[in-house]
């Protein structure tokens, strides 16, 4: 029999970033079950494995579930298997592309191994929705669909904005919330969490279940995470993402470059931090007891470790303060090779080249294109040795030197 916190105490920490729950008092009810009856409460996420990389902004559900675990409930980390086939139409205007089997059972497995970063490995339990869905009978699925109408789907803000603009539905999406729906059913679920965009698909679990005789479970919304920039949500479409599997130097100062003010937002929902604990740290940077830049740095330490280790989180920490704060170059930067003539201005590469600095960026891998790599250059974004580079052309003193542009580094060696 379990032991859990006092429902008060539970609540408090399951509530901590969530958007809404529907309904509160329903979700009180089930802990105090649950704490009478020494019974965890079985919560679900579903995740579609429709890409290989995840960013931080797909580890806010990830979290949540942990604080779940925490507490001592069942958490149930549900691979759409079934689901990433259909492809799943929120937020679209237009029909999202069907992935393969084998690109579903691809990505599949590095979910599988990227979720434990967050979440205990000994205490999770990960199904797929093929285990039913692939058994059931077409009449099964008719008689499912049958519970639904179709002024019920197009109640879904997507598919009644297309029908508007007269573009196509396919019955096919249609069928995408009944299944996330059915999953509820399938795993009796008590509690499922979901994206503010997924509330029509966990309200459909809901009804669903009451149809089937289960209670129905309580839907624990949470919000899409802002990206670096903090205006768009975090997309790799907008290049203001977090990736898990960066390095963790890049992770680190992908965290150090957001705002102050977004820096709540990420304790809120990144970290295990308590409500209370963060707005300690923000009445301290407030009243000036503790400087915002080294709660910061707490953060991107905290962040660097939950996906690489603490060694890796004390190492970046250090090699950011060389970098930025002492001026002093990092140990351990990666080194790079580079052949004069292929960056040469000059058509005799000459003992001391002058260098084409947009092709040296681009071919060390510090740009995306020609175009990014002139953008920073005249951003004053790059540096040779500590030396701001702002023209075209330029002749390092030694063939050997650091380049840094914008947070990126690499040291040189020109052959």
């Amino acid at each position: 029999m379990a032991n859990f916190p006092p429902v008060d105490e539970q609540l408090t920490y399951i509530k901590k970033g969530a958007s809404e729950i529907i309904r509160e008092s329903d979700l009180r009810e089930r802990l105090e079950q649950s704490l009478k009856t020494g019974k965890p409460l079985r919560v679900k996420a579903g995740f579609d494995p429709t890409a290989p990389d995840l960013h931080v902004g797909h580890t806010v559900l990830m979290r949540k579930l942990k604080h779940f675990q925490d507490l001592g409930h069942t958490v149930i980390f549900l691979i759409g298997d079934f689901t990433a086939m259909i492809g799943d139409p929120t937020g679209r205007s237009v029909t999202r592309p069907p992935l393969t089997r084998e690109d579903v059972d691809r990505n599949a497995e590095t979910y599988k191994t990227q979720v434990f970063k967050i979440l205990d490995r000994e205490k999770t339990v990960i199904d797929f929705n093929s285990r039913w869905f692939s058994k059931m009978a077409v009449e099964d699925f008719l008689r499912l669909c049958a519970r639904f109408t179709l002024s019920q789907m197009l109640e879904r803000e997507e598919f009644h904005k297309r029908f508007q603009e007269e573009k196509p539905i396919h019955m096919h999406e249609m069928m995408y919330c009944i299944c996330q729906g059915y999953d509820s059913v399938a795993l009796e679920a008590d509690v499922e969490l979901g994206g503010t965009d997924q509330k029509f698909n966990l309200l459909m679990g809901r009804n669903l279940q009451r149809d089937y005789g289960q209670p129905s479970q309580i839907v624990l919304t949470m919000p899409l995470l802002e990206g670096t920039d903090g205006v768009q949500k975090m997309s790799k479409s907008y290049g203001n993402y977090i990736g898990i599997n960066e390095p963790p130097q890049e992770i680190y100062g992908k965290v150090m470059s957001i705002s102050d003010e977004l820096m709540w937002r990420y304790y809120e929902l990144l970290t295990d931090v308590k409500v209370p604990e963060i707005e300690q740290m923000k009445a301290d940077a407030a009243s000036g007891k503790q400087h915002p830049m080294q709660l910061k740095k707490a953060l991107a330490r905290r962040i660097v470790q939950d996906f690489h280790g603490e060694q890796a989180s004390t190492a970046a920490d250090e090699n950011w303060a060389k970098q930025f704060q002492k001026d002093q170059v990092p140990e351990n930067i990666e080194n790079q090779t580079i052949a004069i003539r292929d960056v040469s201005a000059e058509p005799d590469g000459q003992t001391k080249p002058s260098l084409r600095v947009d092709k040296l960026i681009l071919l060390a891998g510090l740009a995306e294109s020609s175009t990014d790599a002139q953008r920073k250059r005249k951003q004053k974004a790059v540096k040779i040795d500590d030396r701001v580079i702002e023209e075209h052309a330029f002749s390092p003193d030694s063939r050997e030197f650091v380049l840094k542009v914008g947070r990126k580094i690499k040291r040189i060696s020109l052959v």
